[in-house]
């Protein structure tokens, strides 16, 4: 069986909702929530990753991991990468990339996917589901993944490329979901590479492996992620977790 270590990078500084990884629902922090989410894919080796102190305050306030790193990081990745040293654990195969403003996923899907991802010894691989509105393909917070064959629920490709707008003539579209695996090598070539233009412009950190010869394979989902970038996104995942509750 493979060793996974699974980090959360998580800052305050967010242009549209600051502060957001500390809004609460439910009595906790919305980044405890994905810490949570972690601890329901593996009992071990989960830290959040952060280069804010209220943060990584909080976390141990609550009983969980956090590992300190400098405050300014061009990307989750890299911020990731730091965390990854720091903690220098050598015995890990893979880094399992959560992303701090999605506490809603189906745990069950993510676990199939770390072992299709494994099994099939991947460099990289990532999720996405299917786009069932026109306003969500013209929407361009939702983040488009391409891939070169059309994905199912037996069917992974590797992605051809990622992008905020779209157009009718590109087939194989999806809604990209900010969920990523590495093999420990594959993160440490990524980070000796520098941010491209097109990076930089979309802020799509995802371009830089592609950019770079590091294929990322796509396996799909059948649940759509419900990520917090917003106030109103924030409602309405408040909503959705205090009626489960």
């Amino acid at each position: 069986m493979s060793n996974i270590l699974i980090l959360i990078p998580s800052r305050l500084h967010a242009v549209r909702l600051p502060n957001k990884p500390l809004l609460e629902i439910n009595k906790l922090p919305l980044i405890f929530h994905v810490y949570n989410l972690a601890l329901k894919i593996q009992d071990k080796n989960i830290f959040v990753v952060t280069g804010d102190k209220k943060i990584f305050n909080k976390i141990k306030y609550f009983g969980g991991n956090s590992i300190l790193t400098k405050k300014n990081h061009k990307n989750g990745t890299e911020r990731i990468f730091e965390g990854f040293k720091n903690l220098k654990k050598n015995k890990i195969d893979y880094i399992l990339n959560l992303q701090g403003d999605e506490p809603i996923l189906n745990i069950s899907e993510v676990k199939k996917f770390l072992k299709n991802v494994i099994r099939g010894k991947f460099e990289m691989g990532t999720m996405a589901c299917k786009i069932n509105k026109e306003r969500d393909l013209k929407n361009k917070n939702l983040v488009k993944v391409e891939t070169f064959e059309k994905i199912g629920r037996k069917n992974s490709s590797y992605a051809k490329n990622f992008f905020r707008d779209t157009n009718n003539q590109t087939k194989n579209i999806y809604h990209h979901i900010g969920i990523y695996i590495y093999k420990v090598r594959a993160l440490k070539k990524y980070i000796k590479k520098r941010q491209s233009k097109i990076e930089k412009k979309l802020k799509l950190e995802q371009l830089r492996a592609l950019e770079n010869g590091i294929r990322i394979r796509v396996f799909y989902s059948n649940h759509k992620p419900i990520g917090v970038d917003t106030l109103e996104d924030f409602k309405k995942v408040k909503k959705l977790m205090e009626k489960k509750k």
